[in-house]
Formats: structure tokens, sequence, C-alpha cells
């Protein structure tokens, strides 16, 4: 549903070029699709699983891509419109799109958000034939896209945006009133533009002036060679070679012990706890830690334990003031089959918290990461279009197809509720404001019981020893006193607690 660049846009298989002509363009379309679709077989009989692949599984991996992007629909160009009366809402951020400094301020932000999807022809992963996670991988790339925002927040300065997302696009969205007449023939405020990506005269000149008028009356952002540089850094974790701490072979690796594969389904609880280990796991970062709630309750001392590095020392040192940031994941169910509607004002509340990193879930059987709203539109990065991988450890690699401009929206009634939220304190204070933030947040539900719940003491407390955060076992499904009663009349699914 995204758009991207024309340069990364290259559809691949001469045998599909009649059927696929449309599918070389690069402007999107809402998708309808499965994260629970499989691939084709990881091996095939005489081929050794580890063996490198043939010419047949490059074609596979080429139809693959192709029928996927076709699939999800990036085929014909569909603008989202938002309206110029109701504020957006972008991970703790509001903007209202009334003039063309605040569209612009909202474009920067959106742009600037790491976007991360389906990628080809990178290394084969470890145990399969598989050089693509097209079709199977969207709940893994979601993930990276909620942890890559959290390090954003933990290592970027607080107000950056990415400089070039000033020239990345033509304008990707339109911004009406709401009910107006003229909506279908009215014109939308200028928001951005550029030169690149321009086919005739007439649209380079028109997106001459809308950059113009947006380097104008737009805001300007000084470029940091020293957030770019790390700006690169964070991206080339995340890549597509073995070893990048983040990238999608370090993940699935992690997930065989939660008896994951490559090609199988992950849901976003077992996603949290990859993450969690992930980070654990790494030496690239020595100041974070990741906690994941049990049982849909954040314990506030297995934080405090997890964070407060003067435990640790011996003797333990009360006066020391050093804390690890923490992100904390919390796997929740949004009711049964559906969304409990009660349950909209509260993810709302969430969204706009500062400390929100955003939520990874999706429609039903299509991952995606949520990242704001307006009105009842939840508004997301889509993980679901296949690009060529990019090695990151070129110098100065081009970010461009890490970066989307095309924001899209969904209805909160389609979306699935099973999912994970993510939050980030980066320091004691920080944790003890979100606690209070998030629970005041939380009691806007209108349901009997909360999405999920600050609990003061620790998970041992309430009888899961062994299934602590830091544990490799799933989160357990042992509520704490007074909540015990209603368990018998619940089920279970994907390590979720239906509220």
């Amino acid at each position: 549903m995204n758009s991207v660049s024309p340069s990364a846009v290259q559809y691949v298989g001469v045998v599909m070029q009649e059927e696929l002509v449309e599918s070389r363009r690069p402007q999107p379309l809402e998708r309808q699709g499965s994260f629970g679709l499989r691939p084709a077989p990881t091996t095939e009989p005489g081929r050794e699983a580890n063996g490198e692949p043939d010419e047949l599984d490059k074609l596979k991996s080429k139809l693959m891509t192709a029928w996927n992007n076709v699939k999800y629909g990036w085929t014909v160009k569909s603008k989202t419109s938002f309206n110029k009366t109701s504020p957006v809402i972008v991970l703790g951020n509001s903007y209202l799109l009334n003039s063309e400094d605040e569209v612009e301020r909202f474009r920067l932000a959106f742009v600037s958000r790491i976007w991360l999807t389906y990628r080809r022809e990178f290394p084969q992963l470890d145990g399969s034939t598989l050089t693509t996670d097209c079709g199977w991988g969207c709940m893994l790339r979601s993930g990276q896209m909620l942890l890559v925002q959290g390090l954003l927040v933990h290592l970027m300065p607080r107000d950056w945006v990415w400089p070039d997302a000033q020239q990345l696009t033509e304008v990707d969205f339109e911004v009406f009133r709401p009910r107006s007449p003229a909506r279908a023939g009215g014109v939308p405020i200028p928001s951005f533009g550029s030169p690149r990506g321009s086919n005739t005269p007439e649209k380079s000149l028109a997106s001459d002036q809308v950059s113009k008028c947006s380097q104008k009356k737009g805001p300007e952002y000084r470029r940091d060679s020293q957030a770019e540089t790390l700006h690169h850094k964070l991206v080339s974790w995340f890549g597509d070679q073995p070893p990048a701490p983040f990238g999608l072979h370090q993940l699935v690796d992690i997930g065989k012990s939660s008896g994951k594969k490559a090609g199988d389904w992950y849901g976003p609880s077992i996603v949290a706890h990859i993450l969690r280990k992930a980070v654990a796991k790494t030496s690239v970062l020595h100041n974070l830690a990741v906690y994941v709630a049990q049982d849909c309750t954040v314990y506030k001392e297995d934080v405090v334990h997890l964070c407060d590095l003067s435990l640790s020392q011996t003797p333990p040192d009360p006066s020391s003031q050093a804390w690890k940031s923490v992100l904390i994941l919390v796997p929740v169910r949004l009711g049964g089959e559906v969304l409990n509607p009660s349950y909209i004002e509260c993810v709302k509340n969430i969204l706009k918290l500062e400390c929100c990193i955003g939520i990874i879930g999706g429609k039903p059987k299509h991952s995606l990461y949520f990242v704001g709203f307006q009105d009842e539109q939840l508004l997301y990065l889509d993980p679901h279009y296949c690009q060529p991988m990019v090695d990151v450890s070129q110098v100065n690699f081009s970010l461009e197809s890490f970066h989307c401009s095309s924001p899209k929206k969904m209805p909160f009634n389609r979306m699935d509720p099973s999912c994970t939220i993510g939050f980030y304190a980066k320091n004691k204070k920080d944790f003890a404001s979100l606690c209070s933030a998030v629970s005041e947040a939380l009691s806007s539900s209108k349901e009997k019981y909360p999405i999920f719940t600050f609990v003061e003491g620790k998970s041992q407390d309430f009888g899961l020893e062994g299934h602590g955060s830091n544990n490799s076992g799933p989160a357990a499904h042992i509520l704490p006193p007074g909540r015990q009663g209603m368990m018998n009349n619940r089920r279970n699914s994907d390590e979720f607690v239906f509220l």
C-alpha cells in the first residue's frame, strides 16, 4: 500500500512479462493477504537442505515476488485521504493538517519512520533453501519495525527527521475537509514533492512547484552527519545478511528455540520473545533491555530487576543511578474472533502517548505495524512489498527503500484482536511516568477488564517461577490473585488470553 521509489521496483522473470506488465509500476493499492501463507517447501527430494539454491529455486523466488506484488496490489496508484479538521496522531505526536507547514511536518515525521519489508535474493536461511521471506515473513518484518522505532527513540535525537525525506517523492496523500461537496474534484493541500520520479515535463514542473512551496514554507532541518552515520548503522543492524544482529537470519535462528523455522507462521507474541532474545544476545547494545509482559501483566519489580544495574553490584549500591533503558512489549488479545469495539478508545489513547513505539498486529492474517490514527482509521506501515536485498555492508548504502512515502489507513473494526503493544522508557523516572500514563490510558476502556495491567511485585509472587521475561519459554497464562477465577471461562490462542 505504500509507494516506493522507481529504483526499488525491479520485477524479474521474463516469463511473467505479459501477465505482469502493470505490476512494474511502483504505485500502491489496498492489499489483502495472509501472513499465514505458506511458501514452497524448503527442501525437495534429492537436494541437501543447506545446498546452494539452483536456477529453479531462483525462478520460484522471482515468480513468488511477482505474484505477491500483484496479490498485495502494488499496481495502481491510490492516494489516502486525510481530513484537515481532525488531528492525525503519530506515535505520541499530533498534527492538524490545516496548513502546508503542518502537512509537511506530518509527512516528514511519517517518512522518517524506518520501513522494513519483504526482501529477495538474500543469502539462504539456515536449514532451508529460502532466499526470500516473501509470503511468510511479514510478522517478523512488523516486529523489526517495532524494534527499530524503539532504537530510533533510544539512539537518535528526539526531534530527528531524515533530511532526504524532503526530496523523496511526489504528493502521495490528499487533505480535504470531510463531507465536502467538492471533495471528488477538490484540490488537495500541496504536501510535498520532488523532481525524482516525474516522467513528463508537466509532472516535473508541478513537482518542482510543490517542492519550492514546501521548501519555502515548510520547516527546515539541518543535516547532522553524526546522526546520519548512526542512521546508516541502525538500518544495517536489520540487514538481510547473517551477521546483522536484528536481521531476518538472526530472528529465524532465534525462533528455532520456540519450534519455528523459516517459512513458518509467526504470531505477535512469539515475535515479541524473539526480539527480546535478539537484544539480549547482541553486543551492539549494552544499555538497553527488553521486557515481555506475561499474561497481560507488567510486573514492576521484574522490570526494575532487569534495568537497575546497581542490583548486580556486589554489594548492591542503592545510591547508584545506573539504569538500563527498556522496551516493554505487551502481547494482548483485544477480543475473541474480532476486535472488541470497547477497546478502540483505549488503543487510541495508547497511541497518543510519547512512550508508545507502536503496535504490531494487522488485519486478520495480514501483519501490519500501526503507528497512529485519525478519527476511526488506523495509520500503518505495511511490510507486504518484496524488494531486492540491499547490501548494508557497503559504505553509504542507499536508504531510500527503507523509508515509505505513502501513509495508509484502515478502519479500527478491521484490526485483528491479536497484537503486541510496545513502549520505551529511557530511565527510572521515565519508567515511573510510563506506568502512570499507560495506566490512565488503560482506564479509558469501557470493558470491565483492562487490556493489561501493571502490578507491584515480581512474577514469582504469583506462581510464575521459570516463566520470567528473561527465560526462553513462552509467556505464562497464570493470572495474579483476584483474576484467577476468570481463567476457567477463557480460551488461549497464540499465547494470548481472551479479554
